[in-house]
């Protein structure tokens, strides 16, 4: 192996992905906008028509107040995938949840709410600030210092497990690839600052009428920085990171470039295959087509400032959090509306 010294070595990481990200970042303007293409694919469900935004619940979110888990709660197993701990336990009812434990269990309760809203599909998701599972292993691979005696958690996100995931999509090759919905969903991203956009954190599912449903499973990094930071208490669910981040960086007379997925802190440089990863997520957030980033404002401004608030309600966050998170929010969506 060549040695070379640190300030040279950080030098020719960036440098390589300078480099890299070219192909990337051009790539993303390629396909053109095509409304109303996803439902006559036949290939699955991705978005609908969400005729209701106006009076849609968004303190119970997409499982409504009929499905929320009762206790008590019994130990199933340990949940491995992921950076963040969780365990699927079985409650009252017979009905198995997989709990999150950590600094994503809050903003992903609200995404979740934020994305369904707009007719995108979302799992059910439920947020209980205290948890008490019984039967939990003596010893976990993860999450271990944040139980308490008896098997108790605090700040828990629960999410309903009766559906069959069948596998991953990819952003760059799936069914809906070029459709004003596709762009919109990216632009909801930056719109979140849910810069977590692997591939593997987007799920295909099996629904009840035997078609696939599209969604992103896994919105925890959101609601915080637009790219991954050092800590990644600031990245996540962090109410001064967000009202602090960059949004739009760039409007063209056709297109708008979004700040999130941004450039990782160059600290993970130490970590070469994450940074470059993550850096050559940055297309998702560019080139988008202004008139699907107005309409993706469009359906949110449907929303009130009352809905908005339960989101960040049902996460269980404080008062003063709940309106800082929300007239970001808000500003936001006036932002797009006005493109």
């Amino acid at each position: 192996m060549v040695y070379m010294p640190v300030n040279l070595r950080t030098f020719f990481y960036v440098l390589l992905a300078a480099v890299l990200s070219i192909p990337f970042v051009c790539a993303a303007g390629a396909a053109g906008s095509d409304a109303g293409a996803i439902i006559a694919t036949g290939q699955g469900l991705f978005w609908h028509e969400p005729s209701d935004i106006a009076s849609r619940d968004l303190f119970y979110g997409p499982g409504g107040k009929e499905h929320p888990p009762h206790g008590p709660y019994t130990f199933v197993k340990e949940d491995l995938n992921g950076s963040n701990p969780k365990y699927v336990v079985r409650d009252g009812d017979g009905v198995q949840w997989k709990v999150k434990l950590g600094v994503e269990a809050r903003p992903e309760t609200v995404a979740t709410r934020v994305v369904w809203a707009v007719g995108y599909y979302a799992n059910e998701d439920y947020f209980l600030p205290d948890l008490q599972i019984a039967n939990l292993p003596a010893h976990l691979h993860r999450g271990q210092k944040l139980i308490g005696p008896g098997g108790t958690m605090h700040n828990v996100r629960l999410k309903r497990e009766d559906e069959k995931k069948t596998g991953d999509w990819q952003w760059r090759q799936d069914p809906f690839t070029g459709t004003r919905e596709w762009y919109g969903l990216r632009v909801l991203m930056a719109v979140i600052n849910n810069w977590d956009l692997k591939d593997e954190n987007n799920s295909i599912y099996r629904g009840g009428d035997a078609q696939n449903v599209y969604m992103v499973s896994d919105l925890g990094a959101s609601f915080g920085t637009p790219a991954l930071r050092w800590p990644l208490s600031r990245a996540k669910g962090n109410v001064e990171s967000y009202a602090g981040s960059k949004f739009i960086v760039h409007i063209a007379p056709t297109t708008v470039d979004f700040a999130d997925p941004g450039r990782p802190e160059f600290v993970f440089l130490l970590h070469p295959r994450n940074y470059f990863e993550r850096l050559h997520m940055r297309w998702i957030g560019r080139e988008i087509p202004r008139e699907d980033a107005r309409w993706m404002g469009s359906l949110l401004a449907r929303l009130s400032p009352q809905q908005i608030q339960d989101a960040f309600r049902a996460a269980g966050y404080s008062a003063q959090e709940i309106d800082l998170f929300s007239s970001v929010l808000e500003k936001r969506i006036k932002q797009l509306s006005e493109l």
